[in-house]
């Protein structure tokens, strides 16, 4: 008999079996949308309608539709660049650093965290090139030959390490991502009735037969994948940092910055993991697959993340005391007291505060308030990118060019715009394709070798479903879901 654990909740409530596993995670994919994923979808591809109206005002009449001034070069754009890159960061640690470590509790959320990672990089990627203002000359950027009227970038800039850094995270992500779905992919293409599916799981399925040489490649690559991207993790965001962190503008020229913004991008990764997994398991009803225990697990390291910033926030306070650069003092007062208190005050309380919340017992395992909790972090996070870009660049040494920022229509058109792609994006995802990696689900169901799944008790102890086998595996049996107080 399979030992299962008294004290640890299982992973996958309900008694499943394999054929229950297929059979819920395919039903999304294989029935017809329901209404309210088309409203969804309807209300994403609105808010898609404004991104591109904005950014077509933005390319025909330059970048001067934005806010930015000659003392504000960075605002909007820029925040929602490092924002978006940070959302994008829980997907590659739940894929990589947590297989790993053998966490089984990753194969449920797995899936849907990596999509967000690769959705969240494509809208972070449309700043940079929009900022450019002349999108169309991006090639310049390339080492290209002399004759071609191009200079060459500079290799020592942080700006240049962000585009390879970047590049890699999404490209690393990508193949991680669709290596796990193969399996999934050929588990749809075999229950597939109509042609065009059919057809269309058989190519995305690469001939997948499901044999031991396939399987045994699935797990080394998937390693292989892991060991690569577990670096990516720290590095990407720690070059985004330096961004800012080598240059010379009081704020902004401090050596915690790397730590310090990748505990951020995780704090705000898990945070926006929270916000769609909430969501998916009451849409496609997945409750028994992503438990209390999932929620829970991520909540914490939401809250150990969120201690870190905590932690950045008054060190900065610190250090910029301990040095005696007057200007320096004077950056992080004004971010305070200045005319952006209220922003300063807005990323305290959702990063700092609030997140402590999660202490207690009730709140970590409360479905509504662990919603809120994630999207209050989301919006403070976009508040600390904002407090570090804005309010280090519009004082600055010159008090004749003291000037405030805000952002115009077409800023928040096109960040409103992101959201929609992003969201479009993840709807159709999760449509067209297993939301939940039913492969690895399958990996953590506990049964015993006779008649039935184990399951625990109102009392703790190992019980057994006596049912008859269906569809040549124990049947499904009832699991008493009771938390000891």
């Amino acid at each position: 008999m399979q030992h299962v654990s008294p004290v640890r909740e299982p992973l996958v409530t309900g008694g499943k079996t394999y054929h229950d596993v297929t059979q819920d995670i395919c039903r999304q994919v294989e029935a017809k949308p329901n209404i309210r994923w088309m409203a969804a979808l309807s209300v994403a591809l609105f808010f898609l309608g404004v991104f591109f109206y904005s950014v077509y005002r933005t390319l025909w009449y330059g970048i001067g539709e934005w806010g930015l001034n000659k003392t504000v070069g960075w605002a909007w754009d820029i925040t929602n660049f490092v924002w978006w890159v940070g959302i994008g960061h829980a997907g590659t640690l739940i894929s990589a650093v947590l297989l790993l470590f053998r966490q089984k509790w990753r194969s449920s959320i797995n899936r849907a965290a990596e999509a967000m990672t690769i959705f969240a990089v494509i809208c972070a990627a449309m700043f940079p090139v929009l900022h450019m203002g002349r999108p169309w000359l991006a090639y310049w950027v390339f080492p290209l030959q002399n004759t071609f009227g191009s200079l060459w970038v500079n290799f020592n800039s942080p700006l240049l390490w962000d585009v390879f850094a970047i590049s890699t995270y999404f490209t690393v992500s990508l193949v991680f991502w669709y290596t796990g779905l193969v399996p999934d992919f050929a588990t749809i293409r075999d229950r597939a009735k109509g042609p065009i599916a059919k057809v269309a799981y058989s190519l995305l399925s690469f001939g997948w037969k499901g044999s031991a040489k396939h399987w045994s490649r699935y797990e080394t690559v998937s390693l292989i994948l892991a060991g690569v991207s577990t670096p990516l993790v720290l590095s990407v965001h720690t070059i985004v940092s330096m961004d800012f962190a080598t240059s010379v503008v009081p704020g902004w020229h401090t050596t915690i910055f790397p730590p310090y913004f990748v505990a951020g991008a995780i704090f705000s990764g898990f945070a926006m993991v929270l916000t769609l997994m909430l969501i998916t398991r009451v849409v496609f009803k997945l409750e028994d697959y992503i438990t209390l225990e999932h929620i829970a697990l991520m909540n914490k390291i939401m809250m150990v993340t969120g201690s870190i910033v905590g932690v950045a926030y008054i060190t900065e306070f610190f250090i910029a005391w301990y040095s005696q650069v007057e200007f320096e003092q004077y950056a992080f007062i004004n971010r305070a007291t200045g005319p952006y208190w209220w922003a300063y005050a807005s990323m305290m309380t959702c990063n700092v505060i609030t997140p402590q919340l999660v202490w207690f017992r009730r709140v970590r395992y409360s479905i509504p308030l662990t919603f809120i909790l994630s999207i209050i972090v989301n919006i403070g996070m976009w508040f600390e990118r904002f407090v570090i870009i804005v309010t280090s660049l519009h004082r600055d040494y010159l008090p004749s060019s003291w000037v405030m920022f805000s952002p115009s229509i077409i800023d928040i058109g096109i960040y409103v715009g992101t959201l929609g792609l992003f969201f479009t994006l993840f709807l159709l995802f999760a449509k067209f394709f297993p939301v939940v990696n039913m492969a690895e689900v399958k990996t953590i169901l506990k049964y015993t070798v006779d008649n039935g799944p184990t399951y625990t008790g109102v009392h703790g102890h190992h019980e057994q479903a006596h049912q008859p086998a269906t569809h040549g595996v124990p049947a499904s049996a009832p699991v008493n879901y009771n938390k000891h107080e």
